[in-house]
């Protein structure tokens, strides 16, 4: 598109959107608990309560054996001793990606809150059990979705989709136990989680950084340290 006099550039209008606003919640570091997962179940309750749109969505960020990275956003699933739990087809391009290299990062960004989340380290399987139990307590809808056709796979056609998933929802409905082999859910292990916030006086980033000797440590000793904006 060209820009004419009375029409300002994408990048004056980029430079002219706001981005966070002044009534911020922001990060109180000195009562920042021992442990990140603590601060992090705090803060997402606290989107949750404020009614802030799909509080649990996160940008999963993966590299290939050969460092090609990609991103999606996916939802998280729980925050618990095994760490952030998602699920996804293990034959999926992330499920490819993860066997490949198991590092990877999830982001969460709360804008309405000013704060971001980052919490990196390996993704693990969390086995059978636990991933035939996250499958079927899927909605019917979401479980035809997964057993219509290999993701990301091309598709010929929408009707042919449609086909597909009218015929993978029968069968949900006709063999409610069904679960699709290829369903796994995986935790995050976090090495480091990274807390931003934006507040009236100014960036505040604190990360939690697991001790690299913590072995089988229960729970995890975290150093917390600040870092500049």
């Amino acid at each position: 598109m060209t820009d004419t006099p009375d029409r300002p550039s994408l990048r004056e209008r980029l430079r002219a959107l706001p981005v966070l606003g002044t009534d911020l919640p922001g990060l109180d570091v000195g009562a920042a608990p021992d442990e990140p997962s603590v601060l992090f179940v705090r803060w997402l309750g606290e989107a949750i309560d404020a009614g802030l749109p799909a509080p649990h969505a996160a940008t999963l960020s993966t590299a290939d054996a050969s460092g090609r990275v990609d991103a999606r956003t996916l939802i998280l699933k729980d925050v618990d001793g095994d760490g952030w739990v998602f699920a996804t087809r293990a034959d999926s391009p992330k499920g490819a990606a993860l066997a490949q290299n198991p590092n990877a990062a999830l982001t969460f960004l709360w804008r309405e809150h000013g704060r971001q989340v980052r919490v990196r380290g390996p993704v693990v399987p969390l086995g059978p059990e636990a991933s035939a139990a996250d499958f079927l307590a899927r909605s019917d809808f979401s479980r035809a979705t997964a057993l219509a056709g290999s993701q990301s796979a091309p598709l010929a056609s929408r009707d042919a989709y449609r086909t597909a998933w009218d015929a993978a929802l029968a069968r949900v409905r006709a063999e409610p136990d069904v679960v699709l082999d290829t369903w796994t859910a995986y935790a995050l292990e976090p090495t480091s989680v990274e807390f931003w916030a934006s507040s009236p006086d100014g960036q505040v980033r604190l990360r939690y950084t697991a001790a690299p000797d913590a072995g089988a440590a229960t729970p995890l000793p975290w150093t917390k340290e600040l870092l500049w904006p």
